[in-house]
């Protein structure tokens, strides 16, 4: 019997016109946000090789001089486009793409794409998980809203049920040929992201495991809808008290949530400024070790305790040249003032970023934008873990050239010049995000209020149809 009703349902919706456009529409919408973002992702990839390729190469081939002097020059370093970004870009317009290392100094991750866009562009870009989050649900409730109110305003409800049919059956039947109708819609979209995905290449192929749980997450998520419909449409008097209610409950979801979320966790978890956070950082290593200051007393102190070490009365006797010492110790300075200001800023971020998973147990849209980004590897906590990363890069390269100073240039001083065998000596910076067990540990509050919301809607389908009034 369920088949039957399913069947039924399914036919009904493909003979209905409105299904037919606003399935082609969605369909439409779907394919196209994908097909432009798999191509946008492989150009930005290309020009992050190559911008990437320069700047080492720039690096690379400088002339002689002191491996000090090359620490300040630096080198820049671009964040990897992940492959499920053309899905879901999530934050990376925001958070810039590439950062500039070099001595003392932790810079920002900058060039900003977001910046860069137009006003239409900045106010929200269509990409497959902005269709996914707010277009297929809204297409969900077109589609559910009269399943059971309309049966009831056309007095059909009251014959199925005089001819034996459980209510029970009947959601279930209505809720199966619902599933299928969106099944088609849903399919060319698969389809088109399995093949993308094997186009790829290995660094593609490598996102299988995410791209399952993105399926899975955004099957949650979606089911919730259509479970929530049919409970409105069994409760409601009338399909039209069903829609608005439904329409209500979209809106608060895909357009009040997101905001509301914010504001609450910046007034929850506040954090400063960036022209405070750049202050406070310049003031602490202000007050600290200058290694370029030999009047420094903390300088005088450990040249001190080097010519103890090397049982030597003056830094001329030193075997080693002391300016890399110093150096490196204001250089060991400055990474502590950074770890601990940054340190208390990424903690501040992820108490953000918890107290929005924490409100997808209200809303389930945040749980899926939470979600979405963290598999799509374009959230906050990936940002948070390039930065990490390239700042750990940092300081190894920094340490590797004042380690050269040190050790080769003792009867030079500061005037020891190194070449270009030394520049091309140093490892090139490769970033290594977290795998999927990382990534779904970090989301598990997100995974549990999909599944909750899910659970709890089902359950009240299943109970309003023991009490469900036929007129």
């Amino acid at each position: 019997m369920i088949l039957r009703i399913a069947r039924k349902e399914f036919c009904d919706l493909i003979r209905d016109g409105r299904f037919r456009w606003s399935a082609a529409i969605v369909t439409v919408l779907l394919v196209a946000a994908t097909a432009v973002g798999w191509r946008s992702w492989r150009e930005l990839r290309d020009e992050h090789d190559r911008a990437q390729a320069e700047a080492r190469e720039h690096f690379d081939n400088q002339e002689e001089k002191n491996p000090h002097a090359a620490a300040h020059y630096g080198l820049y370093v671009f964040k990897p486009k992940p492959p499920l970004a053309f899905v879901d870009p999530g934050v990376d317009p925001y958070t810039g793409v590439s950062v500039h290392l070099e001595a003392h100094r932790r810079n920002e991750v900058g060039n900003r794409p977001a910046r860069d866009a137009t006003a239409l562009q900045r106010f929200g870009e269509l990409t497959a998980a902005s269709v996914l989050q707010m277009l297929m649900p809204l297409l969900i409730i077109f589609l559910a809203f009269p399943a059971i109110a309309g049966e009831r305003e056309q007095g059909t409800l009251r014959q199925l049920m005089s001819l034996g049919v459980r209510p029970r059956t009947l959601i279930a039947g209505k809720a199966l040929g619902l599933t299928v109708a969106l099944g088609l819609i849903a399919a060319p979209v698969v389809a088109l992201g399995v093949a993308v995905v094997v186009m790829g290449g290995p660094e593609a192929a490598r996102t299988w495991p995410h791209s399952l749980a993105l399926f899975l997450g955004y099957a949650f998520y979606l089911g919730i809808f259509l479970a929530v419909s049919l409970l409105v449409s069994a409760l409601a008097s009338s399909s039209r008290v069903a829609l608005i209610v439904l329409l209500s409950f979209w809106i608060v979801n895909a357009m009040v949530a997101p905001r509301l979320a914010t504001d609450l966790a910046r007034r929850a978890v506040p954090t400063p400024s960036a022209l405070q956070f750049a202050d406070a950082i310049r003031r602490d290593i202000k007050a600290g070790v200058d290694g370029h200051d030999p009047e420094d007393a903390r300088i005088e102190r450990l040249k001190q305790d080097t010519l103890k070490k090397y049982n030597v009365e003056t830094v001329e006797d030193l075997p080693i040249n002391f300016q890399g010492i110093a150096l490196q110790a204001g250089e060991e300075y400055g990474n502590s003032v950074f770890d601990r200001h940054y340190g208390a800023l990424w903690k501040a971020f992820e108490g953000q970023d918890s107290l929005r998973k924490a409100l997808g147990f209200v809303f389930p849209t945040l749980a899926i934008r939470e979600l979405s980004m963290a598999l799509a590897g374009t959230d906050n906590a990936r940002s948070r873990d390039f930065a990490d990363s390239a700042e750990s890069y940092r300081r190894e390269l920094v340490r590797a050239l004042n380690v050269d100073l040190e050790r080769n240039g003792a009867d030079l001083g500061f005037m020891y010049q190194a070449g270009p065998e030394l520049w091309r000596s140093m490892p090139e910076f490769q970033y290594q995000p977290p795998g999927l067990r990382p990534t779904l540990a970090r989301q598990k509050l997100a995974w549990l209020s999909l599944l909750l919301w899910l659970i709890v809607a089902t359950g009240l389908v299943r109970r309003s149809a023991r009490t469900l009034r036929v007129d």
